[in-house]
């Protein structure tokens, strides 16, 4: 039986193109919303999730901050996705003619600047290759859509503009979610990020006392993110991935000091650098 991968969206999304290239031996399966590729692997039903976490165009995706708090399940790695936007039309159609132009919201904003140019009308949609689906039941050569050439591919549309992106080298950074913690031994020669979310203490200059064990033990912290994770609104919750292995030395003493100044610390997990941070530096 084959290893099952959840994903947000339908066949031919950016999510399942990232599933096949990091997965390559187990089987997308498609889902609705993000809540749910998350549950079905909570539920057993999926072994791991691919979710993405924030793009280097368009910033972090706001919905999977709010759903990580209140997630039982392990970051056991990551993934970085290019992305190659494509403006996707019934076949025939000419370019000039197009009114509306259709995608994800994060679709929609890192293509900003060429929907502009072209005149076009931004039609918000639940995923790319939603929209993709949508325009080729339609058959409107006024509507375009914004989605991948396996969307293309998938619902036989013409590529009117391939890279219809703004920013070249746009990518988005995916979480790899399983049911099963899983810490990969600390090697040496390896690199390790550990992610982490806490909330500051109700104390004068919290957040600063909270991060000043990372600087005093040399840790470096590659992300932090703030966000409200709480229904009360008496403080913010943070994300913070951080430079190393859970069990050096470093950031263990870095932990105890931060338990001093935050509450609720939760670590969701420790796991190998993506190659593609080497490429990118």
């Amino acid at each position: 039986m084959n290893e099952t991968i959840a994903y947000q969206g339908v066949k031919g999304a950016y999510s399942e193109q990232a599933c096949k290239n990091a997965y390559p031996h187990m089987k997308p399966q498609a889902c609705d919303t993000f809540q749910e590729a998350m549950w079905l692997v909570e539920q057993g039903d999926a072994d791991i999730a691919m979710i993405p976490l924030e793009n280097s165009t368009a910033g972090r995706v706001e919905e999977i901050y709010r759903l990580i708090p209140k997630m039982a399940l392990h970051v056991i790695g990551e993934h970085f996705e290019p992305v190659v936007h494509c403006l996707l039309a019934i076949h025939g159609t000419n370019i000039e003619d197009l009114k509306h132009v259709a995608s994800h919201p994060q679709a929609l904003a890192q293509c900003h600047n060429n929907i502009i140019e072209l005149g076009l009308k931004a039609d918000v949609k639940l995923d790319t290759a939603g929209a993709a689906k949508e325009l080729s039941a339609s058959g409107d050569k006024e509507h375009s859509a914004i989605a991948s050439k396996l969307a293309a591919k998938i619902y036989d549309l013409e590529i009117l503009k391939e890279h219809f992106e703004d920013i070249k080298g746009n990518t988005t950074r995916f979480f790899v979610l399983s049911q099963k913690k899983y810490v990969p031994s600390f090697n040496l020669d390896k690199s390790y990020i550990t992610s982490l979310i806490f909330q500051v203490r109700d104390i004068p200059s919290s957040l600063y006392k909270a991060l000043g064990g990372f600087a005093t033990n040399g840790v470096n912290l590659l992300k932090l993110e703030s966000y409200m994770g709480t229904s009360t609104l008496e403080g913010s919750q943070f994300h913070i991935d951080i430079d190393g292995h859970i069990e050096s030395r470093a950031l263990r003493l870095a932990l105890e000091e931060l338990a001093f100044f935050a509450e609720d610390v939760r670590v969701l997990g420790t796991y190998e650098k993506h190659r593609f941070r080497k490429i990118a530096n």
